[in-house]
This record gives structure tokens, C-alpha cells and sequence, in this order.
């Protein structure tokens, strides 16, 4: 049960995600990169040593960490 509360939390936050950041697409490409923006936010925010303990806080790190694979995404598109 908990993986699918996972799941649904990182589409959520990648649709978070892409609102910020424009992007527009089907439901699973949110949970890509949500899931991908949890994994990325956690090496950033973990190289300047912040640690995400709350679901808050997750979701800031995830949300952040989509944004940078969005940008990063569209920098290695042109």
C-alpha cells in the first residue's frame, strides 16, 4: 500500500512540477518525473546537507528536483 501512496505522491508532484515549469503531457509522464525529481532533489539537497524528514519537506525537495530535470530536459533538447 505504501508504494502506491508513493506513486500517487511523485504524479503529484510532477504535476506540481510541470505546472511551474509549462510542460504538458499524459498522467505517467507526471510520475516519471515526479519519481525522478524525488531521486534528483535528494542528491542535491543532500550535497548541501538537508535532509527531508516531513512530507512537507519532501515535497519541496521533489518539486525542486522536477524542475531540474525539466530544465535540464529542455537544455539538452536545443
Amino acid at each position: 500500500m505504501s508504494l502506491l501512496i508513493s506513486l500517487l505522491l511523485s504524479a503529484a508532484f510532477g504535476y506540481v512540477a510541470a505546472t511551474i515549469m509549462h510542460l504538458n503531457g499524459p498522467w505517467y509522464v507526471y510520475m516519471l518525473l515526479g519519481l525522478a525529481g524525488g531521486f534528483v532533489g535528494n542528491v542535491l539537497f543532500g550535497l548541501i546537507g538537508f535532509e527531508s524528514t516531513s512530507i512537507l519537506s519532501h515535497a519541496i525537495v521533489s518539486i525542486v528536483g522536477a524542475c531540474v530535470v525539466v530544465f535540464l530536459y529542455r537544455k539538452l533538447k536545443k
